[in-house]
């Protein structure tokens, strides 16, 4: 008779689970929330509150059982005093509970937990993949930087103060330039010809116009016709050869060496101070 009685209040006690379900579901139906809303907000796994609607969770421990639904109850406007406090462990529950190993339960358990704290740490390693990316990216900008900046230093670009001149061939002092005399032309007046065995930085002005102002690139030949003069500066003076009026001009300095103010008149090819 004891044990009849005590299976009765059992199921009387599972019914009431049941009706409890039900009846979150209800509400949340007339507070117009779905599910996917619910989830987001309680951070409680779907298929948690599915089986909680359904009253089909019966394989849990009452005791995390107890903790989702204070949190269902809370997050629609519930006291949960009115819908849990009288929670007692389903039949189905204790049934088992005596079936699962002690191990069995243990990993069930962890596994609950893990099911809520899986959306945090998917958000963790999305934010670390964004970080590692950005790094990615700046080390790619950093490094084609470098390499710019490299080849245009191989390319011969003055940069800051230029380098003593010297003069390779002759003795050149600061109060006497060296002026080579050219063959003259009077009816065209000065004809230059450019030919870079290297990449070299050239400027150029023709008859005090600037016409030429960047790198000649190795192989290149160029020419320009003057009418009285023509001012000239290398940034890689032994990577270039100079052919004025058909006559050839190859010993401007060594490899690398910056030649600033080379002047050709008529009188001649002046390399400058």
């Amino acid at each position: 008779m004891v044990a009849k009685r005590g299976n009765r209040r059992a199921g009387l006690k599972f019914l009431k689970m049941e009706h409890l379900g039900a009846r979150l579901k209800k509400i949340r139906f007339e507070k117009g929330i779905s599910l996917e809303e619910v989830q987001k907000k309680t951070k409680i796994h779907l298929n948690i509150l599915k089986a909680i609607e359904g009253d089909s969770l019966t394989n849990l421990s009452p005791v995390y059982l107890k903790g989702f639904l204070k949190i269902y109850c809370k997050f629609l406007g519930l006291d949960p005093k009115d819908y849990v406090a009288d929670y007692k462990e389903p039949l189905q529950s204790q049934v088992a509970n005596v079936i699962l190993p002690k191990k069995s339960t243990a990993l069930l358990k962890v596994a609950t937990v893990r099911l809520v704290t899986l959306q945090a740490i998917n958000k963790k390693v999305k934010r670390l993949f964004v970080f590692i990316l950005i790094i990615i990216i700046i080390s790619a900008v950093l490094f084609n930087l470098g390499k710019f900046i490299s080849s245009k230093r191989r390319a011969g670009i003055p940069e800051g103060k230029p380098a003593k001149i010297q003069q390779s061939s002759q003795k050149v002092t600061k109060s006497t330039p060296v002026i080579t005399p050219i063959k003259k032309e009077t009816a065209s007046g000065i004809r230059l010809g450019i030919r870079a065995s290297e990449n070299c930085w050239v400027s150029l002005k023709v008859d005090g116009r600037l016409v030429f102002q960047r790198v000649l690139e190795k192989g290149r030949f160029k020419s320009w016709q003057a009418k009285d003069r023509i001012e000239l500066s290398l940034g890689n003076a032994g990577a270039i050869e100079l052919e004025v009026n058909g006559q050839l001009f190859s010993n401007l300095g060594r490899r690398g060496q910056v030649r600033k103010n080379i002047v050709i008149t008529k009188e001649g090819l002046d390399i400058g101070r």
